[in-house]
């Protein structure tokens, strides 16, 4: 009878199951994962605005490619540190999701997400209760929708449409 050995981890990580899994809390699980929100923001704010930098993306296969995107260049950033790599992960989400709504405005979108996690976070290590902090985020959001909503007009005519595309600086 053949003898059927086990499989080695390091070759078969798939076929394995991880039983441990590395926790962390407090203040050094937010350090490393402000640390992820900070690279990837960093990496992002560059392309920010008409006189914002080109940033070019290592890929698997084929060229690099050359982006002025800010989701582009969130979606490419992977870390290898985890905890580094949820914080990068929650802003790419950010990015994504703005994309999706809005179409543009990720890069803006992504700086405001690591200001809001830097302020929540010292806030938070302060003493603060997160619900609490998340609670007033969504009701600053919910302000600042409204006060845009009566700051703004509709645009009807072609001519309209024409000036907010050459308003638009990309």
């Amino acid at each position: 009878m053949k003898q059927v050995r086990p499989v080695c981890r390091a070759l078969a990580p798939h076929l394995t199951r991880a039983y441990a899994k590395d926790v962390k809390f407090g203040a050094d699980a937010r350090a490393l994962m402000l640390q992820g929100v900070d690279l990837l923001a960093d990496a992002v704010a560059v392309t920010m605005g008409p006189k914002g930098r080109t940033v070019i993306i290592e890929q698997s296969w084929g060229s690099p490619k050359v982006t002025k995107d800010g989701v582009t260049v969130a979606k490419s950033i992977d870390l290898k540190d985890k905890y580094k790599n949820i914080g990068a992960k929650l802003v790419q989400d950010v990015a994504n999701n703005t994309n999706e709504e809005a179409g543009d405005g990720t890069t803006t979108a992504t700086v405001l997400a690591r200001a809001i996690a830097k302020e929540g976070f010292d806030t938070i290590s302060k003493g603060a209760n997160p619900v609490e902090i998340r609670r007033g985020v969504m009701m600053a959001v919910d302000t600042v929708i409204q006060e845009l909503k009566k700051l703004s007009k509709p645009v009807t005519t072609p001519e309209e449409i024409a000036q907010v595309s050459i308003i638009k600086p990309e």
